[in-house]
């Protein structure tokens, strides 16, 4: 039986909290997470899904795939979660690799859209695995599908054409003409990048232009978006801000064509992102440096937005808890829509990927220790006393926000203003979504490994 999908009234505290510490023997956290919900039991923008290997190909789902393949990783006896995940892939793929199928046998990749893309980045561990067992024909079959998302993108994906700002830098969707999203930067550049390390040939054309072409999609967003001030990067952009599908975009400089807020998950996919793709970017590269630099610069700016109390992050990053929506809604045409008076709220799926990301920027020596272990391990407690429900033997995590978006036309309600992103009819705030639990996860994971080092 489906479990109810359940809304979080605000103000969001809860009585039965999570202990943030765990006695020897008990299980890790984020296997807690795998076998409550990552195996099953979780949410993909709002459409419940019972079981992670008969799950449709979506990019929620492919996040949760990918951090339970992440957790068998790291936990290599836990092998139904690796069992989880290749029945997810093979329920989607084609026996010789050359379709992706949705649930109704269509194919999955859509003309140009970025987030039909990155659930295939677990085709490479799978790859790796059953090349060990000697399964060629498995193997053979998940190279030949990452090959086809990533040449779709690099070669079929819409860009933003030359004489225009921003040319080259991928559409997020062809409903989203000419516009960059900061989400569009992980659901993209990371495959691209991690196909590059795995099956790129070093030392050829080709291999130099694809890392460039992967750099100059985070220099150009981060040169659109990023507001120095504030340290912070507006959740999308548009080079064509007058189109009607970016009404919502600023019509003056500065910052013309830019959303109006800093929106949490958008900014945790981007520094993630940054994190993933320079796990793979050769360091001798010419543009390693500037996609670097840019990393280091995301987690400066979040670092100084942490709450100092929870040690975890807000929905709208430059705001806090004393930020309201305004109760007049926004106008476009002759219709008002998100009326309401929500408050901003400390929100899980940001806080998770900001805590991974640190982390993990960490571990791959990108950021410095001294300054950023203290943010990622009072952000990891955070996460377990703010976020994790323990009761009835399952792990739940809660206040997440369900969706969020700007535009297109045909969506006038999506503004990008406070309003929107506190009381938009998409934005509502729920529990057990696949955004908070593969995220939550993979911070869990980098947090493991952490604490392994320091005992080692």
């Amino acid at each position: 039986m489906k479990k109810k999908f359940l809304l979080l009234a605000l103000p969001l505290f809860i009585s039965c909290m999570s202990t943030n510490t765990r006695s020897e023997g008990e299980k890790a956290w984020s296997q807690k997470m795998v076998e409550s919900h990552g195996l099953g039991d979780f949410y993909c923008n709002r459409h419940y899904q019972a079981e992670l290997g008969k799950t449709g190909w979506d990019y929620v789902s492919g996040l949760v795939a990918n951090a339970v393949l992440k957790a068998w990783v790291m936990y290599p006896e836990k092998t139904e979660y690796y069992d989880a995940v290749k029945a997810f892939a093979d329920n989607s793929t084609s026996e010789d690799g050359s379709m992706i199928f949705s649930l109704k046998g269509e194919n999955a990749l859509r003309p140009s859209n970025i987030d039909d893309l990155p659930a295939g980045r677990i085709y490479f561990e799978l790859y790796k695995e059953e090349m060990k067992k000697g399964n060629t024909k498995d193997a053979e079959r998940y190279k030949t599908a990452s090959t086809i998302i990533r040449n779709k993108l690099k070669y079929d994906h819409s860009r933003i054409a030359e004489g225009l700002p921003g040319a080259g830098g991928f559409f997020h969707k062809a409903v989203y003409p000419n516009q960059m999203w900061l989400d569009g930067l992980y659901m993209g550049s990371t495959i691209y990048a991690e196909w590059q390390h795995a099956f790129g040939e070093p030392d050829t054309k080709d291999f130099t232009e694809s890392w460039d072409d992967i750099a100059t999609q985070f220099k150009t967003i981060h040169h659109y978006t990023y507001n120095e001030e504030k340290q912070l990067n507006y959740h999308a952009w548009s080079a064509t801000p007058t189109d009607s599908n970016s009404f919502w975009a600023n019509q003056n400089e500065p910052f013309l064509g830019c959303s109006k807020e800093f929106w949490g998950r958008g900014m945790g996919w981007y520094f993630a992102a940054l994190a993933d793709v320079l796990e793979y970017m050769p360091e001798n590269h010419t543009e390693y440096d500037a996609v670097s630099t840019i990393f280091n610069q995301v987690a400066a700016g979040l670092k100084h937005r942490q709450d100092p109390a929870s040690g975890v992050w807000y929905q709208l990053l430059q705001h806090d808890a004393n930020t309201t929506a305004d109760g007049k809604g926004d106008t476009t045409g002759n219709e008002t829509y998100n009326i309401g008076t929500a408050p901003n709220y400390l929100e899980a799926s940001c806080s998770s990927i900001f805590t991974y990301a640190y982390l993990k920027g960490i571990r791959l020596g990108l950021l410095d220790k001294t300054t950023y272990l203290p943010v990622a391990e009072k952000a990891y407690q955070g996460l377990l006393k703010t976020f994790i429900r323990e009761q009835e033997g399952k792990t739940d995590i809660i206040q997440i926000c369900a969706s969020a978006g700007l535009g297109p036309a045909r969506n006038p309600s999506r503004t990008g203003t406070i309003n929107y992103y506190l009381c938009g009819d998409d934005v509502t705030i729920v529990e057990n979504e696949g955004k908070a639990i593969g995220t939550f996860i993979m911070a869990s994971l980098e947090y493991e490994n952490h604490l392994r080092n320091k005992k080692d």
